[in-house]
């Protein structure tokens, strides 16, 4: 029996599967679970996207900028997907001792190359989705 190339394709991704979730499961801040499903769940709620691709594009924004961005998001929610992903470490918040008080809102390292690569695979989904069918 051949071995096709798509035969070798499904292999690939097993592969990749496989040492992906083994790396995930001996990662001591995992716990013994897969770390990237809590970061996925932040990430893929209603505004979080929104939020990272604020502050990809601008840079450094102010909770009423950012508000006033997001089209449709209350105070409250846009408060709690702030310190969501503040505490999973994709945005930095600052603080200036001022008054009244300014804050200011910018991606961290992580957030930056995890902008790049939502962005790439929400790309990638429009090509495919909105492509005409053959």
């Amino acid at each position: 029996m051949e071995v096709t190339k798509i035969d070798n394709q499904s292999l690939s991704l097993k592969n990749k599967v496989k040492v992906f979730f083994t790396k995930a499961i001996k990662n001591k801040k995992s716990k013994g679970f897969c770390i990237t499903k809590d970061i996925m769940a932040v990430v893929m709620d209603k505004w979080s996207l929104f939020v990272i691709y604020n502050l990809a594009y601008y840079e450094t924004l102010r909770f009423g900028q950012l508000k006033s961005n997001i089209r449709g998001i209350s105070s409250r929610m846009l408060s709690v997907t702030l310190k969501k992903l503040e505490k999973h470490q994709i945005i930095q918040r600052k603080v200036y001792a001022e008054v009244p008080p300014k804050v200011e809102y910018k991606l961290t390292d992580f957030g930056i190359e995890l902008a790049e690569k939502s962005v790439e695979l929400n790309q990638w989904f429009l090509d495919k989705y909105l492509s005409p069918k053959s």
